[in-house]
């Protein structure tokens, strides 16, 4: 499958057999959902959180429900669920993260059971495994020694050049896109899938992700419904959802202050500049972070419920 993005992410196009009930930030700590950082940090916490839906409602079980998490490209750098773990970090260097995701049915609001959740992730340099060869890392000695700047490019690579992520051919400017590439080597760091529990959640442990030319930060990640664990790993069934998380540029901003960001030379799009991230808030995969303010290095929790419809098929790969 791949990595290649989407310019026609519209937030609406998978709501047209759906009931739409969103709730506020509020509403999600109230109902104990887990996968939303409080909207107010402790003293000497910072928490980015994610756009408040506009509407809220409860549903029979007390549940919360959302849209239907906008779905996006799958992007060149999947590789099929064979690992399951918690813990994907493979002594990676970087920040400490913990991702938290709750799957709920968005028109039954009930949690989804069994799901397998596949995430996927560059390192602090923009490197994928799997792909070292192809994706573009951005390690080396800054030549000032100053970390990108809060006004970074817009992500619209220089004129005859494709942002990496672009498939051979693809247009000058183009924005990321294309399909699946085949792995080029055996390393599997920062990958990884977990079943949901009875609740819907899986829990990883990570690294914050670092960025790669023409992309902002983000993580991929799919569910998967109606297959069985297998001595090979998550077997049969369906891709119900296939999206990105995504970070506010407060906590992308802070994480490259520090070692190994900071020494980073590529170029870093932001969030409003990506093709990919549809501008939706949380419904969009933009994730509810908490950290330490000015300690990031000591670790991110990042948190959300994605919002998903089990019957229906979205791989990613025709977006």
């Amino acid at each position: 499958m791949t990595e290649q993005q989407s310019n026609d992410l519209d937030p609406q196009r998978d709501l047209t057999r759906r009931r739409v009930v969103v709730a506020g930030g509020a509403a999600v700590a109230a109902a104990g959902l887990g996968t939303a950082i409080a909207t107010t940090a402790s003293a000497g916490e910072t928490s980015a959180a994610s756009a408040t839906p506009s509407a809220s409602a409860s549903a029979p079980s007390g549940e919360v429900c959302y849209r239907l998490t906008s779905e996006t490209t799958e992007g060149p750098y999947y590789i099929d669920a064979d690992k399951i773990r918690k813990d994907i970090t493979e002594h990676k260097e970087g920040i400490p993260m913990t991702l938290r995701l709750k799957v709920i049915d968005s028109d039954t609001c009930k949690p989804v059971a069994k799901a397998a959740v596949d995430i996927w992730h560059c390192d602090a340099l923009g490197l994928y495994s799997g792909y070292e060869s192809s994706s573009s890392g951005g390690g080396g000695t800054p030549p000032t020694g100053t970390p990108p700047t809060g006004t970074p490019p817009t992500g619209t690579p220089p004129t005859g050049t494709p942002p990496t992520d672009a498939p051979t051919g693809a247009p000058t400017g183009a924005p990321p896109g294309g399909g699946h590439q085949e792995p080029t080597d055996d390393k599997r760091y920062l990958r990884g899938t977990q079943l949901t529990d009875r609740h819907g959640f899986v829990e990883f442990t990570t690294v914050f992700p670092g960025w790669y030319r023409g992309r902002c930060v983000h993580i991929h990640t799919k569910v998967h419904v109606g297959g069985k664990l297998t001595d090979a790993g998550y077997e049969g069934g369906h891709t119900c959802h296939t999206g990105q998380l995504f970070f506010a540029e407060e906590a992308v901003l802070a994480s490259a202050e520090v070692a190994p960001y900071n020494t980073s030379t590529t170029e870093r799009t932001t969030l409003e500049a990506d093709g990919i991230y549809p501008g939706n808030g949380a419904q969009g995969g933009l994730l509810n972070l908490k950290y330490r303010k000015g300690k990031i290095e000591k670790g991110v929790t990042g948190s959300l419920t994605l919002g998903v419809d089990p019957d229906a098929t979205h791989e990613g790969t025709d977006l």
